[in-house]
């Protein structure tokens, strides 16, 4: 039958129209899904060989259970696994094995998963550390058991929602590093006085100034849920080391994970068919103790409910998600070891040639030991990863990570939300920023546990920063200063030089002077702790806020001098100069007699601070002591002032001079310094190229908002 043309050309139009019509309805979104298990992995057999000491132990009983707890993600084109263990730390190759195995088993690809150690200290030893030999038996049992947990994830996958969120737990994390006077340093398992910094000091010790670092207080989730709304899984991170339980134990980790599903009203203690995890997030030089505060009574399952009670707030903020794209991207970072020079070995050979059944003895045989083998074995690979969910992106990397070192990753992600988890496919031991290992200490002694090289910080966290800028399409985020009121008025009084030392890295302070020089930095010092007005960060003032100096959105920070200075050549001649600065000078609890310098100026005059036994500080210039005392333990605001021949210190915005003196001008002979043998933190110094009037100073004094001395 023959058609008419008319008909042709509308059936032909009908056509077109649907197809255009197909075009333009959107592609169905593939289902979001998620599978979470557990599976025990305690010892089958008793004893075990216990890591996480300078020596050997040894575990007899169970105190509670250990688990594999496995998450599977799969957004319909990407699929990959997040998964925890209880245990210190475990070697690439036996993760490997375990993703080798996994793959074999469930089919996702061994770079789509993830494998990190919680770090309880009271588990088998499924790798040899310092003085622990690995346990054998449970070595070769655990990549299979690791498998075993990821299969059961990815078998149970099913329709999910996913969402984060997290909360500031200030109370339950410490930095555990503080720096030490310098007459009170610790010998070095080689024999030498070089620990200026070192773990565990003691709650109010009086051999430290302050604390060598700062805290990430951050605890993150990661929320899924049926489809109808019930909890399937919460993997939660949070920056504390552990808590400390005789072994055989899963330490904080295990107890949160049952405390977080009592709060979520789930039944299985958080071992399935609802899955709670904790991972470790960037804790090399944080724990629970507060040794800025007097010590508490607090036992590990009072810890472990607490810190649950502040994850379960976080799991009431998270928004749930039909959907979240996923990816993960993985570098490998080739980088070299600290190996021991010739009189290092010498040292070393005969004393582990006297190592008996490979099991030494005590802290010299170990470090011994460890210089043999960081000799034989002088560089390694690192396996990094970054992983987006969503709007939320996680670095992993197979070290024990300063807090700092987390908080440059979380500034820097060009995620939404960011997370870190250490100890993650494999471990490398700890990776201090560079200037800390001037500090020395136990977590910069060179062996596998600290043995890479000085620069390895910088380089992982530019490697992980420019996958992360990979696996989501974005450009890393800029950290930018914000000045709060006091900032904008030393701005608008035009200083020649305003070092605002919020700065987290490198060897110079930024100019906040827009083309000012930076002050150069040598010697001991740390960077990134909290500044003038934000809080100590011990004791009663652990929670940090914003402050006036910093405006209301980011919390200010200062520089810790330990042996160290900091140096600009920014004018300030014979006519006439004002410094401003603000110095702390320690914890009251290591108050001692010592001096320091806070300015020298071009011209050779020198302003110090002295404190004694009782903690009271006194300003001096020359020969000359300041008749007033001030509290060392307290921020002050220090102005040198030189009109001329005359020369003046104000102290806290007072009108009237702490010091003041005839003094000839001399000629410039180098540029400002700062800090030199000083013990104790500085923030906010400011150069000027004339005199400050004493009313400009008081005014500068008001908008800051603050009173130390309160």
């Amino acid at each position: 039958m023959r058609v008419p043309a008319l008909a042709v050309i509308a059936l032909s139009t009908l056509i077109l129209l649907a197809g255009c019509t197909a075009l333009r309805r959107p592609a169905t979104r593939p289902e979001f899904r998620a599978g979470a298990a557990t599976v025990d992995i305690s010892p089958p057999t008793l004893p075990v060989r216990i890591a996480g000491g300078f020596l050997e132990g040894a575990g007899r009983e169970m105190k509670d259970p250990l688990h594999v707890r496995s998450l599977v993600l799969d957004d319909g084109r990407t699929r990959l696994a997040l998964v925890v263990v209880d245990t210190c730390m475990m070697p690439r190759d036996l993760i490997d094995e375990a993703k080798r195995l996994a793959h074999a088993r469930c089919g996702i690809p061994i770079d789509h998963l993830t494998i990190s150690a919680t770090h309880t200290h009271s588990a088998p030893a499924a790798m040899s550390c310092l003085g622990t030999r690995a346990d054998p038996a449970y070595q070769a049992w655990l990549p299979g058991k690791i498998a075993e947990g990821i299969a059961a994830a990815a078998a149970n996958l099913q329709p999910a929602r996913i969402g984060w969120a997290s909360v500031d737990d200030w109370q339950h994390t410490h930095n555990r590093r503080w720096i030490r006077r310098t007459d009170r340093k610790i010998k070095d398992p080689f024999g030498a006085d070089t620990a200026l910094a070192n773990m565990h000091p003691g709650y109010l010790s009086p051999d430290v100034i302050g604390p060598s670092g700062p805290v990430d207080p951050e605890l993150s989730v990661l929320v899924v849920r049926t489809r109808a709304g019930r909890p399937l899984a919460v993997w939660a991170n949070y920056s504390q080391h552990y808590f400390g339980a005789p072994a055989v134990s899963a330490d904080y980790y295990g107890h949160f994970c049952r405390h977080l599903a009592r709060l979520l009203e789930e039944p299985g203690e958080g071992n399935g068919p609802f899955v709670a995890a904790m991972t470790q997030g960037t804790s090399g030089d944080l724990m629970w103790m507060d040794y800025g505060a007097p010590k508490s009574d607090l036992t590990l399952d009072r810890y472990a409910a607490a810190v649950a009670a502040s994850a379960a707030r976080a799991v009431g903020r998270a928004s749930d998600r039909d959907h979240a794209a996923l990816g993960i991207v993985e570098r490998r970072l080739p980088l070299a070891y600290r190996v021991p020079d010739e009189a290092r070995l010498a040292w070393a050979r005969p004393i582990a040639a006297g190592i008996v059944e490979d099991r030494p003895k005590d802290r010299t045989e170990v470090y011994a030991r460890e210089a043999i083998l960081l000799h034989e074995r002088p560089r390694t690979e690192l396996l990094l990863q970054a992983i987006r969910i969503g709007d939320l992106t996680i670095a992993a990397l197979p070290n024990e990570v300063y807090a700092l070192t987390g908080l440059k990753l979380k500034a820097r992600a060009p995620g939404g939300a960011h997370f870190n988890i250490e100890l993650a496919n494999g471990a490398e031991g700890y990776i201090p920023p560079p200037e800390q290992h001037h500090l020395g200490g136990y977590t910069t002694w060179p062996a596998r546990t600290a043995g890479l090289e000085v620069q390895a910080e910088p380089k992982i966290v530019e490697a992980l920063v420019g996958a992360l800028e990979q696996v989501t399409g974005r450009p890393r985020r800029v950290e930018r200063d914000e000045p709060g009121p006091y900032a904008r008025a030393i701005l608008a009084a035009r200083p020649v030089a305003y070092w605002r030392l919020n700065d987290a890295d490198g060897g110079q302070a930024a100019n906040a002077v827009p083309g000012g020089r930076p002050a150069r930095l040598r010697g001991g010092f740390a960077w990134y702790l909290p500044g003038v007005g934000t809080g100590s960060g011990t004791g009663a003032g652990e929670v940090l806020q914003p402050s006036a100096f910093s405006g209301p959105h980011q919390l200010n920070r200062a520089i810790h001098v330990a042996g160290g200075e900091l140096s600009a050549d920014v004018g300030g001649g014979k006519g006439g100069y004002s410094a401003v600065l603000w110095f702390w000078l320690g914890e009251r609890s290591g108050a001692s007699d010592r001096d320091g310098v806070l300015v020298r100026a071009p011209g050779g005059e020198t302003l110090r601070v002295r404190q004694d036994q009782r903690h009271d500080a006194r300003l001096a210039f020359g020969e000359t002591t300041a008749p007033a005392t001030f509290r060392a333990d307290a921020w002050h605001c220090a102005v040198l002032v030189r009109d001329g021949d005359r020369v003046q210190v104000h102290v806290d915005g007072q009108a009237a001079p702490a010091l003041a003196l005839e003094l000839p001008a001399s000629a410039p002979s180098g540029g400002f310094v700062f800090g030199r043998g000083l013990q104790g933190k500085l923030d906010e110094i400011a150069v000027f190229d004339r005199a400050l009037t004493a009313a400009e100073i008081a005014g500068l004094w008001r908008e800051s908002g603050l009173d130390p001395r309160e």
